[in-house]
């Protein structure tokens, strides 16, 4: 049996489209300002991870589930280490925002947000391979089913 410590975390690939272009949200952390990231948190105990995905995003960017089209069709698994002995687990869904012109409220846990295109994202994430790999499916996908 491992003894080592899993965190389960769920969030978003919060995306809009304003003039033909996909816009992706990214938040900067409070804690670290050379980290943007997605609204994503911890599973709370009896929460569902999607649950989880739509009130950390509430609560990070204010941005509620009915200003949002849930893409069901994607939702990915990512796995990494944090602090070095804790493994981490995130399952991140895609998340269209209905109205491009929705105001984001940030929480204190952030310190600014950014909505990219795919090649700003790549800049702004690019210590982060794994989270790379996440943007570049979540960008095809979206490429490609329109």
């Amino acid at each position: 049996m491992s003894t080592e410590l899993h965190v389960r975390a769920a969030g978003f690939v919060l995306y809009r489209r304003v003039h033909g272009h996909v816009e992706y949200l990214l938040l900067q952390a409070q804690s670290r300002k050379r980290h943007w990231t997605l609204p994503k948190g911890r599973v709370d105990p009896g929460e569902e991870e999607l649950e989880t995905a739509f009130r950390e995003t509430r609560e990070e960017s204010g941005i509620t589930s009915h200003q949002v089209d849930l893409i069901e069709d994607f939702r990915r698994e990512i796995h990494y280490t944090v602090h070095g002995n804790r493994n981490k687990r995130v399952i991140y869904w895609l998340a269209e925002l209905k109205d491009p012109e929705t105001a984001v409220t940030l929480s204190d846990e952030h310190i600014a947000f950014r909505w990219c295109t795919i090649d700003d994202v790549m800049d702004l994430i690019h210590i982060y391979p794994v989270l790379q790999k996440l943007m570049k499916e979540a960008d095809e996908f979206i490429h490609s089913s329109k």
